[in-house]
């Protein structure tokens, strides 16, 4: 399964407007899905940028991974509860925003009743993969 979402990253910064799922931190956790609306590389050698729609199921949570660059995440729908090294965990609503560090480990919970949307903009190296899972 892990195999098969790296693979499906892997399309999506080639460019395709890929939707892809993520493993749940356990199999009996509800799919985490992530759709890239647009990628363009940057005229800064090696960058990439990337608008991200995140929907997080009831119940449901990323499990703990890191981003190679910068994220910026805006609440479209809904709450995400973000649990992030080295900070106390803050739920962001619809309408709020918050910003992730490269290389930080985190992970958004959706411990709601609504699912959970975002738009994220990823702004990083590129040909290396948006997400990377961490046991």
């Amino acid at each position: 399964m892990r195999k098969f979402a790296m693979g499906a990253i892997a399309l999506a910064l080639a460019g395709s407007a890929a939707i892809y799922a993520v493993p749940a931190s356990s199999a009996d956790q509800p799919t985490v899905v992530r759709k890239v609306l647009m990628q363009q590389d940057l005229p800064m050698p090696n960058t990439t940028e990337a608008l991200i729609q995140v929907t997080i199921p009831v119940g449901g949570r990323e499990g703990k991974h890191t981003h190679p660059g910068a994220l910026m995440v805006y609440v479209v729908s809904g709450a995400i509860s973000l649990d992030y090294e080295g900070k106390p965990n803050i739920t962001y609503k619809a309408g709020e925003t918050f910003f992730v560090e490269s290389g930080k480990i985190h992970e958004g919970i959706n411990r709601g009743n609504e699912p959970a949307v975002a738009l994220a903009t990823f702004v990083g190296p590129k040909g290396q993969p948006i997400t990377k899972q961490v046991e």
